[in-house]
């Protein structure tokens, strides 16, 4: 009988511990459920952040990313412009045009993405342009 008992209290002990061992692992699981449901609850506020953003920037901008293949984020920087400036996408559409010249060992791709950007940001100065005008006159009632 002393064996018996001995592998019983084991058995309990063992046991013990796999019962405990289990919640550990339950809550561990719970708290990285938690911390991931809360990390995707974030991102998606930051997505409808963003797309509200969008928005806001008006359907011509939008209609002019899609002509252009271009959004203005990318134009700005491909040109490397923080401000639409038409004197500074002059500046840097020459420097990167000729740097970028097949000639001088440049890539007609970066080129042409050169091209489209300062294209992209040409209409964006249109678009900003024809708004500002709108909103100086008075409503017609």
């Amino acid at each position: 009988m002393g064996l018996l008992s001995g592998v019983a209290a084991e058995g309990g002990v063992v046991g013990g511990l796999a019962k405990y061992l289990a919640q550990i692992i339950v809550m561990g699981v719970q708290v990285v459920g938690r911390a991931f449901a809360r990390a995707l609850q974030q991102e998606f506020a930051a997505s409808r952040a963003a797309a509200d953003a969008r928005g806001r920037a008006g359907h011509q901008s939008a209609a002019a990313s899609n002509l252009s293949g271009l959004s203005l984020q990318e134009a700005q920087q491909i040109l490397n412009i923080s401000k639409l400036s038409p004197e500074e996408i002059q500046k840097n559409y020459e420097h990167l045009f000729k740097v970028n010249d097949k000639s001088v060992g440049g890539s007609f791709y970066l080129q042409s993405k050169v091209v489209r950007a300062k294209e992209r940001l040409e209409e964006e100065l249109r678009i900003q342009a024809q708004e500002d005008r709108e909103r100086e006159q008075p409503p017609k009632t």
